[in-house]
């Protein structure tokens, strides 16, 4: 498996890290737009039970995803802390919302391993690496994967 989301750092992936429960996830700082604080949403009829509703994000109209939900942990309360990450996927933004951001690192490729054969394969297409990062784990998240149904919010 080759890890081709590499920055202008060289051998390095520029990540951004969260939490969601006990758990430590990451994307790539490339997709990553902009962090904001919570703000309510304005729900949405009929939207898959990940989707929180729509944020006007300085005009732009734009989904709230629970992270927690789409990856099948207990819903986020959010809190003070929690922060929306807004990523631009497939060329449409979207806001995930976390517990909260934790850090901005620069990974190694040979930090990165690939995700055991464990859980169902929905796991798998969405996790793209494992990083091991001194008393952590992280799971890398594929933003496509995880986020597949954006295209039709978008319709």
């Amino acid at each position: 498996m080759s890890f081709n989301q590499t920055s202008s750092k060289g051998n390095g992936l520029e990540i951004i890290s969260f939490h969601l429960g006990d758990q430590v996830f990451s994307v790539n700082i490339m997709s990553v737009r902009e962090i904001r604080g919570w703000a309510p949403v304005t729900p949405l009829a009929h939207s898959p039970a990940h989707v929180l509703g729509v944020i006007n994000l300085r005009g732009s109209v734009i989904p709230v995803i629970d992270m927690a939900v789409r990856l099948g942990l207990e819903p986020i309360e959010p809190t003070e802390r929690s922060a929306i990450i807004v990523a631009d996927v497939r060329n449409q933004l979207v806001g995930l919302l976390v517990e909260y951001v934790s850090d901005m690192i620069t990974v190694d490729t040979e930090q990165m391993q690939v995700v055991p054969e464990v859980g169902g394969n929905s796991v798998q297409a969405m996790t793209s690496a494992i990083i091991s990062q001194e008393n952590q784990m992280i799971s890398h998240l594929d933003l496509d994967s995880v986020l597949q149904e954006i295209g039709q919010l978008a319709a």
